[in-house]
């Protein structure tokens, strides 16, 4: 980050809870995290300090996500939980997981401020009685910031398979970049074409759609052109948190490209196709330092830069 910039206002909403990991050779680990908490936590490592609006119980569980998140630099709003939520974790063999949630979500968003970028994503966006306010929310910073979301669907917390489909749409109109998993994507869109569907979410309104791939890498559909980026390969330790790593990166580019407050869409639709790729490729080599881990540990600004060859 050029510290002669301007430091923009970085807002992330949504869950934050600890992740129980039972790996494939029957060890178990736990460890803090939540998709828009990762998200939080890799912006502040990479010199971001970001405000994370979530919900988190005053119990063990939950100091030790407020420790986890103030070494990284994000300050913690919101009102406390009955519970710290927790996310039961299962990795196989190539350290894929699926998961079982325990989780108390609901945010009172009325007296936030409004920031120059903010995130949103995740079970937060879908989940009442929190959804609402998230989307209140998001109403509030469209046109005045960088609006980016990320829909991680969790098909093992959805009753309503069609309302929620319905939701995720409308949120990915009103939000200025997605970023989504293939697999978000096949659940949405069940047998279309995944390049068609970022076409036609790109026609609804975003200035920016993004598809990541696991190891094929990613497909962009921007402002008058597509590209695609290959991942970086790496030994697998596990993928979780990967995707959230790719989003704060990709976030964290944007913004030193001047997307943010009401410039945002403007210098989006600014980027050339190298400039573009360059950001995505960065977003990638910080998700490949995550999944050479155990668990969310996103890299610090220092180590990307490292992975990238920069001194």
């Amino acid at each position: 980050m050029n510290a002669s910039a301007p430091t923009p206002d970085v807002l992330v909403v949504g869950e934050a809870l600890v992740d129980i990991v039972h790996r494939a050779d029957d060890s178990i680990d736990e460890s803090p995290g939540g998709s828009p908490a990762n998200v939080a936590l890799a912006l502040g490592r990479l010199g971001r300090s970001p405000r994370l609006l979530t919900s988190i119980g005053d119990d063990p569980h939950g100091r030790s996500v407020r420790a986890w998140l103030a070494a990284s630099e994000v300050s913690v709003h919101g009102l406390p939980a009955t519970r710290t939520s927790t996310a039961l974790a299962r990795l196989d063999a190539q350290g894929a997981a699926t998961y079982e949630f325990d989780l108390e979500w609901s945010v009172d968003t009325s007296n936030v401020a409004t920031a120059d970028a903010l995130h949103v994503g995740s079970i937060a966006a879908t989940l009442e009685p929190g959804a609402t306010a998230v989307a209140d929310l998001l109403d509030r910073h469209h046109d005045r910031a960088l609006v980016t979301y990320d829909p991680n669907i969790r098909p093992s917390l959805i009753d309503d398979r069609e309302a929620v489909r319905r939701q995720v749409r409308s949120l990915i109109a009103r939000a200025d970049v997605i970023k989504a998993s293939d697999e978000d994507v096949v659940w949405l869109h069940p047998g279309e074409d995944i390049a068609d569907v970022a076409r036609r979410w790109s026609r609804s309104g975003p200035a920016l759609v993004v598809i990541t791939s696991g190891a094929s890498g990613c497909f962009a559909v921007a402002p008058g052109f597509e590209l695609s980026v290959p991942a970086i390969a790496v030994e697998v330790v596990d993928t979780v948190g990967a995707g959230d790593t790719f989003m704060a990166a990709l976030i964290d580019g944007l913004l030193g490209a001047g997307a943010f407050g009401v410039d945002a869409r403007a210098a989006i639709a600014s980027l050339e196709k190298g400039r573009l790729t360059e950001l995505l490729h960065r977003s990638a080599l910080a998700a490949s330092v995550t999944v050479s881990r155990p668990g969310a540990d996103p890299p610090l600004l220092e180590e990307l830069m490292a992975a990238a060859g920069v001194r």
